[in-house]
């Protein structure tokens, strides 16, 4: 553990000079990511501070008990604060996931239900909007199609952070486990006797990767143009501005019309690209490194879902860490901080226990 702390605040030294570089100040683009890894390793600077001055005042009053009493009588108190300290600094150490610091795209999309699925994907989306509103996040529809009565068939979102958020704080980090199906238990504004309906939505959470990060071929993008369609299939406009962008090699494929010009439709399009296909890139690492947690799915099947929303009961129910409360209507409201910090809690535990708790 000493020596993984000692790297680390070594690294966050050379950063700290790095961040006074003109040469780095002038490239935006790195500025902004040595920025993130300085701010990241703050913590863990911080607590190894703390933690040597703990088993510093520890080792001093073992040394000095012997020829005074009251030095004995403090080294519990000293032992405990040594131990919380060195406890710390360990959670510190475990492996942070290199994409914490980003913001992200994050797509919702209908699955089994008809309308009902479009209209809770409509509640979900305002559930992560209000919560980006009060955690201070920025938020853009990238691009939208929406459904007769109101809800989405898909949905696509840009969630950004003002400034440079500290650890745990960024978008993705909070966000990541968020990905999944979510399933609904109520009776729809369709339902006539009154009948208690199930449906599903799937939400897909990407973190938002830099022209840096994924280099796309020009040659290797099939574009196609199109007329913008509103509910139920109706042009909206009378010129062809809508993109569709197939990446070849992959076989991905992306579309967005929400824009007014064909231009902004294809930069919207290529910003969703790189970040599926940057996500693309992590699953193969983790598949590789035989990772068994899997935190997102990528069906919008109910039989694989991550949490529940029953209305008539009032209840959230998470299937992955085992969070229940009876507050759906506060968590619709975007108060989702308890949830997510349910799963970020068991990712960590997860994450400990795979380093044997060293």
């Amino acid at each position: 553990m000493l020596e993984s702390a000692e790297a680390l605040l070594a690294e966050h030294a050379q950063l700290e000079g790095a961040m006074a570089d003109p040469a780095i100040v002038a490239d935006q683009a790195r500025y902004r990511e040595v920025g993130r890894r300085y701010a990241a390793l703050g913590p863990v600077v911080s607590a190894y501070r703390t933690w040597r001055v703990a088993t510093g005042d520890l080792e001093a009053a073992r040394e000095l008990a012997d020829e005074d009493p009251a030095f004995a009588e403090e080294i519990p108190g000293l032992e405990a604060t040594a131990e919380a300290a060195e406890e710390k600094l360990r959670r510190h150490l475990i492996p942070r996931d290199p994409d914490d610091d980003r913001d992200v795209i994050l797509e919702v999309k209908a699955g089994e239900g008809g309308e009902e699925s479009a209209l809770f994907a409509g509640d979900l989306l305002r559930m992560y909007l209000r919560y980006a509103e009060k955690r201070g996040w920025r938020t853009e529809v990238i691009d939208a199609t929406e459904s007769d009565l109101g809800g989405y068939k898909d949905v696509q979102v840009a969630v950004k952070a003002k400034g440079t958020p500290g650890p745990g704080e960024a978008p993705w980090a909070r966000l990541k486990f968020e990905g999944g199906v979510h399933r609904v238990q109520r009776v729809p504004v369709t339902e006539s006797q009154g009948r208690i309906h199930t449906s599903a939505a799937g939400v897909w959470v990407m973190p938002e990767a830099e022209e840096v990060d994924v280099h796309i071929d020009p040659n290797d993008l099939r574009i196609d143009v199109y007329r913008s369609s509103g509910p139920g299939g109706q042009s909206v406009n009378t010129t062809d501005s809508a993109v569709r962008i197939t990446h070849l090699p992959s076989g991905l494929v992306v579309s967005c019309q929400n824009e007014k010009s064909q231009l902004q439709n294809k930069e919207s399009a290529l910003r969703v690209l790189r970040s599926r296909l940057h996500q693309m890139a992590m699953d193969e690492a983790a598949a590789a490194a035989s990772d068994a947690r899997r935190s997102q799915v990528r069906t919008v099947d109910r039989s694989e879902r991550i949490r529940t929303y029953n209305f008539p009961e009032n209840r959230v129910s998470d299937h992955r860490t085992g969070y229940k409360a009876y507050n759906l209507d506060i968590l619709l409201g975007g108060e989702l901080d308890p949830v997510v910090e349910a799963a970020m809690e068991a990712d960590e535990a997860a994450r400990l226990s795979a380093l044997g708790g060293a």
